[in-house]
């Protein structure tokens, strides 16, 4: 990468400098370089020399004077570089000779071909997909791209919880609870369904008891509401599946809870906790009886919380499992540390899904796993990690990453829109599916291609519906992890701005403009005349090409999609600014091809970009 031969380049002369003053040369220097913002003061710069001022016990000026002068003697660098200059109080400022970059290949560096499992999605199957379920997708599919095109052997799981309250809740409703409607899909009569069962449970708590036995039903998995339990959950996950797969979205393997269970994972991994001193079972209190994980105060910063006492809880006292400990005996598994595993047998084309029957196939034995699941579960996320410590599986334990994202909500204008009360005059509102509270995948999408197919004027490109879905999955991409979406349908629907329809039309307009070039010119570059000065709008446009690579490592490290988002809209607005300031098939013939190069350069990368994230690359919109 560009920015790691640069820092590599003055890391080299800075030990120079001091091998020649004859001073040793410290471990903790940490060498930082930018891109200023402003073109003047360089491609890249670095203030080095002002760290070292009291170490070398010379000004900053001099000692980048050093730096520079060890920088040009580097025959290796200087092919990259056309010029180096030092700037008050002590800056060192590179300039990039852009004609040797065009000509150069430079590599990622190698993963090795580690293999990732990455585990996303991981909808309840009991009611249809509603927005914050898309987040987790996106972000999860986004983190698939990264990791494959940044060369690591990923595999991708969808966990289907077909043991939880959840969907006992929708078989107790079934069988207890008449509901009649207009329902087009099975996921949304479960969804109406779901919140009237909850509603009879608030009027007639004595009704609770139903989803305690349904519960033990689901477990036990030999009964009526069993099969009617695992046939709802698999008509509802097919829903699922079929709805991600219009994202682009797509997994490797489904992991039922059930199967876990069944397998006798909790009973192998239970055995290896009994032999640790953190697996205890308690004889007192409100936890007596249950078998609870221990753990120091470092976990939850002293704060004991009820939600967390809970969390703790691996087995109850009833001998029902939580949560955490079917995933601890499933993160034990997809690290290769269990000698138990799952049959396979397709689910539907290119998927499979773990089973009772079936062939044996080479999943799991992971050398590093990502789990995208909302910061809500980050305490849980703790437990699994605590566990794979207790057990001596320290190396394990560092590489499982919970990439933890904020959850969608909705504002005051939609939740009106949903017939919300909003008198309590909140900034937002959650949704709740308990209340029937949500924006549904399949509405949202069926507004989103209304407003394009109102607002476009050509419709011979992409369909609306693939704009749609595309505009969406963006929109779901491009905020912080951290931060909490609150979801307006009117900004949602927006075309213009930093939107992926701004990205997919940008890509067009570039495509369009090469399809109308007359003029040949040398799309590697070694046969490119550059210009002897370069309009700032071309420059700009260049810099942002350039630190492509590095953004995409830097994401596949961070496991942050969003970063690629802003790179990319940054990219585009550089293009279109480049596009309206510099005529690129008027001019000159060499001011031509070399535009006609610079377009052709950004189109390549452009449509990197939105294939990591998973958007469309159109040649007409």
């Amino acid at each position: 990468m560009l920015s790691q031969i640069i820092k590599n380049s003055i890391e080299q002369s800075v030990k120079k400098v001091f091998h020649t003053l004859e001073i040793p040369y410290p471990n903790d220097i940490a060498i930082l370089i930018e891109q200023p913002a402003n073109l003047e003061h360089g491609d890249y710069s670095c203030n080095i020399a002002m760290q070292l001022a009291k170490v070398l016990r010379k000004s900053p000026l001099v000692i980048a004077e050093l730096v520079k002068a060890e920088i040009k003697l580097q025959e290796k660098y200087t092919g990259l570089l056309q010029k180096v200059e030092v700037a008050a109080p002590g800056f060192i400022n590179l300039y990039m000779d852009w004609k040797t970059w065009a000509k150069h290949s430079f590599n990622l560096p190698d993963s090795t071909g580690e293999k990732v499992i990455i585990e996303h999605t991981s909808i309840n199957p009991n009611k249809a997909a509603h927005v914050g379920h898309l987040r987790n997708a996106c972000i999860g599919d986004a983190l698939v791209r990264i990791m494959k095109r940044t060369g690591h052997n990923v595999e991708v799981h969808n966990y289907v919880d077909d043991l939880g309250n959840q969907l006992a809740d929708t078989v107790v409703g079934l069988l207890n609870v008449p509901l009649e409607g207009d329902h087009q899909r099975f996921g949304d009569y479960c969804w109406d369904l779901y919140a009237k069962v909850n509603k009879e449970y608030a009027r007639n708590p004595e009704m609770t008891h139903k989803r305690t036995d349904m519960l033990h039903a689901l477990e036990q998995g030999d009964g009526n509401e069993a099969w009617l339990g695992n046939l709802v959950a698999e008509r509802i996950v097919r829903e699922h599946v079929a709805e991600m797969k219009r994202f682009g979205i797509h997994y490797d393997l489904l992991v039922w809870e059930s199967n876990i269970l069944k397998e006798g994972f909790w009973t192998a991994a239970s055995e290896l906790l009994k032999q640790t001193a953190v697996f205890v079972q308690e004889t007192g209190g409100k936890l007596a009886g249950c078998w609870v994980l221990k753990q120091g105060t470092e976990v939850n910063n002293g704060v004991d919380s009820e939600d967390h006492q809970m969390d703790k809880v691996l087995v109850r006292s009833n001998g029902i499992l939580t949560y955490t400990a079917k995933d601890i005996a499933y993160h034990l598994w997809k690290f290769g540390l269990l000698t138990k595993d799952f049959t396979y047998s397709e689910f539907s084309s290119g998927l499979w899904t773990t089973g009772l029957t079936g062939t044996h196939e080479p999943y799991g034995h992971a050398d590093r796993v990502i789990n995208v699941i909302d910061y809500r579960q980050e305490y849980p996320q703790q437990m699994v990690k605590q566990a794979l410590g207790a057990l001596g599986y320290n190396d394990q334990a560092e590489k499982l990453h919970h990439v933890s994202y904020g959850v969608v909500s909705l504002s005051p204008a939609s939740a009106t829109e949903l017939g919300i009360d909003v008198s309590e005059g909140k900034s937002s509102y959650a949704m709740s599916g308990r209340q029937g509270i949500g924006v549904k995948v399949s509405d949202l999408v069926k507004l989103m291609e209304q407003n394009i197919e109102h607002s476009r004027s050509d419709k011979e490109g992409l369909s609306s519906h693939i704009i749609a879905a595309a505009a969406i999955r963006y929109y779901l991409l491009r905020f912080n992890l951290g931060t909490e979406i609150v979801f307006d349908f009117k900004q949602a629907t927006e075309i213009s701005g930093n939107t992926g329809v701004y990205l997919m039309y940008t890509y067009a307009r570039a495509s369009s403009v090469l399809g109308k070039s007359t003029i040949p010119f040398s799309t590697d570059g070694s046969e490119l005349q550059f210009p002897i000065e370069m309009e700032k709008a071309e420059l700009a446009l260049l810099r942002q090409l350039s630190v492509w690579q590095e953004t995409l490592y830097s994401a596949s490290i961070e496991l942050t999609p969003n970063i690629l988002c802003t790179y990319a809209h940054t990219l585009a607005t550089l293009f279109n600014n480049f596009y309206s300031i510099c005529p690129i098939l008027k001019g000159e013939e060499a001011s031509i091809a070399f535009r006609l190069w610079l377009t052709s350069r950004f189109k390549d990368v452009l449509g990197d970009v939105l294939e990591v994230l998973g958007l469309p690359t159109p040649s007409r919109m």
